[in-house]
């Protein structure tokens, strides 16, 4: 093996995983009259009844009810929403009243406020405003308030917005088979390359999502963050996911040769950062020689397919803003759909879709007319 070498890139800066952090963040800095509401909402969603008197059993219990509150909903879901309440509380008090209890006419101006703003804040897309409603629905719940989305206030308003503003969604470009070995062959062979290497074949290959990608443990219940584990069989690896649609199996075959293989690039990553056990995919030391225990965020797989597609000169007649604004985590589920030349069923089932349409809209490049309803009507 080459001796183990380290490279920063403008993209890649750190192995490290940093906090997530939303984009309202940095204009809601706390001051004294506002209340921490993450807090207020882990404290208070889940505790005894009022007439119950509380013991160290029933303590320990309402802790652990928290914790599978929390764990309801994805990570990345739990913080989104946290943001989206977050943003809603503060226009509130800019607007000069309180988010609680809810008020419809209010929550239909604030929608209004964000698809036609009356400040210098862009206006957002349908999905990014039908979302925040969700998020402010699932946080009303959580504090106990019923949110009435059919309330007149509320869908007239919504259903306004989607007529006027709504646009086709924006789909990020397929990683090709041919782009996904260019990506790998920029990598080098030092520790942090062989992760990498292995990332990007085993997320192409498998059709996963950055964040089932960097939730792998070697092992079965390894970690309490884990969000499924590998098992590497001789023809290939099977994977077991705690997906969204519920667990799912996902079966990895061998590749046709070593250099394109996502099951051997596993392995080689797998034997020199010594992992037999916890998080498969981890940071590693500064100097490039050593795998720390620190599990990957899954911002890295968007950090890495980003770099590797400038360093590839994949679609090099762009603009390198451009470029990158065209791929994103979901180009490898969008690169085994367009590309997997089996039938679409399978496609399905690898990708964890509960119904093919789901799974068309993954597909960029695909035969529409394979069949020709004209023809098989008498036309």
């Amino acid at each position: 093996m080459n001796s183990l070498t380290n490279s920063s890139t403008k993209i890649e800066k750190s192995d490290t995983p940093e906090a997530e952090t939303s984009s309202s963040a940095s204009h809601d800095a706390p001051n004294g009259n506002e209340r921490d509401e993450k807090v207020t909402l882990d404290g208070a969603s889940i505790a005894l009844p009022s007439h119950v008197a509380g013991s160290g059993t029933l303590d320990r219990l309402v802790e652990n009810a928290r914790d599978y509150a929390k764990a309801s909903t994805a990570e990345n879901t739990n913080k989104a929403y946290a943001a989206d309440w977050k943003h809603f509380a503060r226009w509130c008090r800019l607007k000069g009243t309180d988010p609680l209890p809810p008020s419809p006419e209010m929550i239909g101006l604030y929608l209004t406020d964000l698809a036609a703003p009356t400040g210098p804040s862009p206006a957002l897309s349908v999905s990014t405003i039908d979302r925040r409603l969700s998020g402010l629905a699932w946080n009303y719940a959580q504090r106990g308030f019923p949110l009435d989305r059919k309330d007149r206030h509320i869908a007239t308003v919504l259903a306004g917005i989607k007529r006027k503003h709504a646009r086709p969604p924006v789909q990020k470009e397929a990683i090709l088979p041919e782009d996904i070995l260019a990506m790998v062959a920029t990598l080098g062979f030092d520790l942090r390359g062989l992760r990498d290497r292995a990332i990007l074949l085993l997320g192409y290959a498998g059709g996963l999502r950055r964040s089932e990608i960097v939730s792998l443990d070697h092992g079965k219940d390894v970690t309490p963050d884990s969000g499924g584990w590998v098992e590497i069989l001789e023809d290939g690896a099977v994977l077991t996911l705690n997906a969204k649609t519920g667990w799912r199996e996902v079966e990895i075959g061998r590749g046709s040769t070593d250099q394109t293989c996502p099951v051997h690039a596993l392995e080689r990553w797998l034997h020199f950062a010594k992992i037999d056990f916890g998080p498969v995919f981890v940071g590693t030391s500064r100097d490039g020689k050593k795998a720390l225990e620190t599990r990957l965020n899954d911002k890295h797989v968007a950090r890495l397919i980003k770099r590797t597609v400038l360093d590839a000169g994949i679609r090099s007649e762009l603009p390198e803003k451009e470029r990158l604004a065209l791929f994103s985590g979901h180009s490898l589920r969008a690169g085994l759909a367009s590309s997997a030349e089996v039938d679409e069923r399978y496609v399905q089932k690898q990708l964890g879709h509960a119904s093919a349409e789901m799974t068309r809209r993954y597909q960029r490049r695909r035969d529409r007319f394979r069949v020709n309803l004209t023809k098989a009507a008498g036309l």
